[in-house]
């Protein structure tokens, strides 16, 4: 999930185009990009979507539309489907949202005779009030695959504003990456607003990558390459990774507690962060 690029379901267009978009996950949106007179056809559209063979072990998680809407059941209900991994769901403020989402999918799930807990979900965190709930999101429900932060909506319930350095958004950015990795949940971060500022996309893809983001939201297919080539590591990095492994693994052949590097102890923290390196790029490497 290096890559999770919003698609308005309701614009065949860009559904079409989507597909020869490299993104990891395609948010295929029934929410706020879609007028109500269009949801309906965004449900069918994404219907017909999932069946193309052109996908590309694309990852499919419909945006849908959240308890209060009155769309929920219609999107859950005809979207339950072959071809869907999950589904994000937008404005979740605190884990009874998504432990009555859980609940429903597993009724879903049970009528329609499809295997209970096939279905993911992936909270979207857009106000203050999540924030402080954040841990709770995670844990409301065995189904969380991943979190996701929506930055807009999040300055606007604080009443604040945006700022060139992200001061405003460094706190929740934070709270929500400790709170992932705490409760094993894939930490993504939000949108980039200056779609067209690559020079400023790069220097926040720097930081989500320095605070521990897996991967981020995309608005434009133009972002991808960078947005993939700070969420992969990189050929530096896979070389380390996989030295600091072979010196571990001959440490133990050896009987010796702990392997050592130009004067340097190798310890396990080192080594489990070289075996996630490995294991991210094998699963990249595996999907080319």
């Amino acid at each position: 999930m290096r890559s999770l690029m919003f698609v308005p379901a309701h614009n065949q267009k860009l559904l079409d185009s989507s597909v020869r978009r490299d993104a990891d996950v395609l948010l295929l949106d029934i929410e706020d990009s879609v007028p109500l007179c269009d949801k309906q056809q965004a449900r069918d559209n994404i219907k017909a979507f999932v069946k193309r063979d052109d996908l590309n072990g694309k990852l499919i998680f419909p945006r849908v539309n959240d308890r209060e809407s009155g769309e929920l059941l219609k999107d859950l209900y005809q979207l339950t489907i072959e071809g869907v991994t999950g589904f994000m769901y937008p404005k979740a403020t605190k884990g009874e949202d998504i432990y009555f989402l859980g609940k429903l999918l597993e009724t879903i799930e049970y009528e329609k005779h499809i295997q209970i807990g096939t279905f993911k979900i992936i909270p979207l965190i857009e106000t203050a009030g999540a924030i402080v709930n954040i841990k709770e999101i995670c844990t409301a429900c065995h189904r969380v695959c991943a979190v996701t932060f929506g930055c807009e909506d999040y300055v606007t319930d604080l009443r604040g504003k945006h700022d060139p350095d992200g001061n405003s958004i460094f706190f929740a950015r934070n709270e929500i990456v400790n709170a992932a990795r705490a409760t094993g949940v894939i930490p993504i971060d939000t949108v980039h607003i200056k779609v067209h500022d690559l020079e400023d996309l790069e220097k926040n893809l720097k930081v989500a990558k320095n605070l521990g983001f897996e991967g981020m939201l995309i608005l434009n297919p133009k972002e991808l390459p960078l947005c993939h080539q700070y969420f992969s590591p990189s050929e530096e990095e896979v070389a380390w990774a996989t030295e600091m492994v072979e010196l571990a693994d001959e440490a133990v052949r050896e009987g010796k507690g702990v392997a050592v590097k130009e004067g340097k102890f190798i310890g396990p923290p080192m080594v489990k962060m070289a075996k996630n390196i490995m294991a991210k790029h094998n699963q990249i490497e595996a999907r080319k």
